[in-house]
């Protein structure tokens, strides 16, 4: 399960920003995970739970973001939503598309006291 280790750096960047910041808590998180990242955000909740014990994000409320998938069709030119990162166009079916947001997985907020 990799969410596991995806939360583990999640944890670490909070910590990082702790020490420079000078917070001491945590309690909530805003998580921006794009549908194309390959991450199970079910697997990321329970995760991000397990690793945050004992750290300033001990019990904070971890609130996902869903990115959807966007790309750019390179013949019809235009910018469609896709849900896998290997789709064809739906408007012409060309292949393959240029991936334009939907794999990205960042921290957009923290709350803290």
């Amino acid at each position: 399960m990799h969410e596991m280790s995806l939360c583990e750096g999640v944890v670490q960047l909070i910590e990082d920003q702790t020490r420079k910041q000078g917070f001491t808590k945590v309690s909530t998180v805003w998580l921006e995970i794009g549908a194309l990242a390959g991450v199970e955000i079910e697997a990321m909740r329970f995760s991000f739970d397990a690793v945050a014990k004992d750290t300033v994000a001990d019990g904070a409320r971890l609130e996902i973001i869903e990115i959807a998938g966007r790309a750019r069709c390179p013949a019809c030119k235009q910018t469609v939503q896709v849900t896998a990162r290997y789709d064809a166009c739906p408007e012409c079916g060309h292949y393959p598309l240029e991936i334009l947001a939907g794999e990205e997985m960042r921290i957009s907020e923290l709350e803290v006291q």
